[in-house]
């Protein structure tokens, strides 16, 4: 057996659904067989009519006439058999891994400043609506991790992507840190990341190494950079794990919300810190993205290319590519061909008839 070029379809490879149809071909051959006598007794019958001499009025006999509505009708019998058999080449594919991708999202009480549409918080989540959205969910998977002070896995790697938009359904308007918990006044990316590292892992031990190409996706406003962020993405960059940055919020700032601050205490304001952002994603061996400074989609599928480029192939797999509607197109030009040849009435009724017909159990079929 000849091996299958990969996105080829090898004809050698062909064969039938439903192979007990095509024993009926031989009622086609059949007719075929006789319009070929008939066709002989036309030749015939038209060279005796030129010798006789005597014969004052000469009829005029078509070696054709309507055999060509029959020979099409043959035809077209045949090829609606042959898509009764269901005929299915089969097609080798090349299947590439998918991605996964783990979100980092910063929950801190500076996410809460409305300095972007909304706040930080409510444009990362249209953010990662979109990302969700531009994921082919297939061989794809997504995990997402909070943090602050702390950090708390939401998601596990999933390839269900009901679970990742619950989430976002429920969690749009504010995250689950509250302002009146003091780990929630801290950006700690360095636990972000180690817990990102504790999701891969994790889904190691229960399903094993997947062949998908891993990715972190941070989404803050900014960290001071430290040795144990500076840690923490060397353990990433270790496990092969780029780190790319998406930064929300802007350099002008805005206020943070503190319901809890007194009279007279200083006003708390942050903006986004774009240079450490940057540093974390160079560092990583990411990208960095800005919110609001291209559009979210262009965002998300620049991350997932990178991502995908990095993915190997996951096998030769076989596919079954079904040709029985090229049959039963060659059917229905074969009786138009036919149609043409006709000159009686009453045949022209019979071809619309038996094509109506055919029309309506086609359609059944479906």
């Amino acid at each position: 057996m000849r091996a299958l070029v990969p996105g080829s379809l090898d004809i050698s490879h062909l064969r039938f659904g439903a192979p007990d149809w095509l024993p009926l071909l031989v009622v086609p051959a059949v007719c075929a067989v006789l319009i070929a006598w008939r066709f002989s007794r036309r030749i015939g019958d038209a060279r005796r009519l030129r010798r006789a001499r005597s014969v004052p009025v000469r009829e005029r006999i078509s070696r054709i006439g309507d055999l060509v509505f029959w020979g099409c009708l043959a035809g077209a019998l045949a090829c609606t058999i042959v898509a009764l058999a269901r005929p299915q080449a089969v097609v080798a594919l090349i299947r590439t891994a998918g991605i996964d991708v783990v979100i980092l999202q910063d929950g801190s009480a500076s996410m809460r400043v409305a300095d972007v549409r909304g706040d930080r918080w409510q444009r990362s989540v249209a953010f990662l609506r979109t990302f969700g959205e531009a994921l082919r969910w297939k061989d794809d998977r997504i995990a997402l991790a909070l943090f602050a002070n702390i950090a708390t896995p939401q998601i596990r790697l999933t390839r269900d992507p009901n679970t990742f938009f619950f989430f976002l359904d429920h969690l749009d308007r504010e995250p689950p840190f509250r302002l009146s918990d003091d780990g929630t006044w801290d950006t700690n990316i360095e636990r972000g990341i180690y817990w990102g590292l504790r999701v891969i892992e994790k889904d190691e031990e229960i399903r094993g190494r997947s062949p998908n190409a891993r990715a972190f996706v941070l989404v803050s406003d900014g960290q001071a950079w430290s040795g144990e962020v500076e840690q923490s993405i060397a353990r990433a960059r270790a496990r092969g794990i780029p780190i790319h940055v998406v930064g929300v919020g802007t350099t002008a700032g805005g206020i943070i919300p503190d319901p809890q601050r007194q009279q007279g205490q200083d006003i708390l304001v942050s903006s986004l810190d774009r240079d450490s952002l940057s540093v974390i994603a160079t560092a990583g061996g990411g990208r960095y993205f800005e919110l609001d400074r291209e559009p979210d989609s262009d965002i998300a599928n620049a991350i997932i290319a990178v991502t995908r480029a990095r993915a190997t192939s996951a096998g030769v797999s076989e596919t079954v590519d079904e040709l029985y509607w090229y049959a039963l197109a060659a059917a229905g030009i074969l009786m138009a061909l036919g149609g043409f040849a006709l000159r009686d009435r009453a045949a022209i009724g019979l071809q619309v008839v038996t094509a109506a017909a055919v029309l309506a159990w086609v359609v059944s079929l479906r």
